[in-house]
């Protein structure tokens, strides 16, 4: 899908003044407190802080898994907040990419058909989703591992298994919690570098949650949280002045 110049000058995502609670009366906790965030398009925006400041939270409420309690939350100019629970489900389904702590892969599917979900979900036939999940793990250095079940594949394989069912389906925001928390460091750069140069493009918005300092290097901005706010955004990363869009010849040179 082409999308428009102007179209992409607006941030991929904008929350103004967004709260979430928790609870009510005496046992009620004001998870975030008043949110104002832009995330935009072409760039990995790395969300860090404390244990506990809203982080999860926060991408929760931006994927559209959460409703925010209050504020204003517009996702690819859609106002996330208006949109019904099926809407909801749709609008995931066609637009967000995820990637998660855990891999969350399926052990009875193979490494191709895991990464081959989100088209089978949009009703996409086998034989032409697996081909096309293939042919993406292969550009992430797999394509001798196609055919492995995840009890088969070690975290770092595993992990990229989810980084290609993030991609597969060609979402416009990709959100990531902690994708290298339980990844060793080389390994977890490894991760880093494939985000870098695959998922983010010109047309595409990256979110990644992290308390992992040793990956903030790879981030175009970093927006730190602090007690349910963004307390401070960095811009212009170094990282962001080498960066390149599109695919590189390196990733099947990574075999963690």
């Amino acid at each position: 899908m082409t999308h428009t110049v102007q179209e992409l000058t607006h941030p991929a995502v904008v929350c103004r003044r967004v709260t979430k609670d928790f609870g009510a009366g005496d046992n009620q906790v004001h998870v975030l407190r008043g949110v104002d965030l832009d995330v935009p398009f072409g760039e990995m925006t790395l969300l860090v802080g404390p244990s506990g400041c809203g982080k999860t939270t926060l991408l929760s409420v931006v994927a559209g898994l959460l409703n925010p309690t209050s504020g204003a939350v517009m996702v690819l100019g859609e106002d996330a907040g208006s949109m019904s629970g099926n809407q909801a489900i749709e609008f995931r389904r066609r637009n967000i990419g995820f990637v998660f702590q855990q891999y969350n892969l399926l052990p009875a599917l193979t490494a191709a058909e895991n990464a081959a979900v989100p088209l089978f979900a949009a009703g996409v036939p086998k034989k032409k989703a697996v081909a096309a999940a293939s042919s993406l793990l292969s550009e992430l250095g797999l394509g001798d591992r196609l055919h492995a079940l995840p009890s088969q594949l070690s975290g770092g394989q595993q992990q990229r298994v989810a980084l290609a069912r993030a991609l597969v389906h060609e979402p416009r925001l990709v959100v990531c919690d902690e994708p290298t928390s339980a990844l060793d460091h080389a390994t977890g750069n490894a991760v880093m570098e494939l985000l870098t140069n695959v998922a983010v493009r010109p047309d595409r918005a990256v979110v990644v949650v992290t308390h992992d300092s040793r990956v903030f290097r790879f981030a175009d901005r970093i927006a730190h949280m602090d007690d349910g706010r963004i307390v401070e955004t960095e811009e212009d990363q170094s990282q962001s002045a080498v960066k390149t869009f599109g695919h590189q010849p390196m990733y099947a040179e990574v075999n963690s």
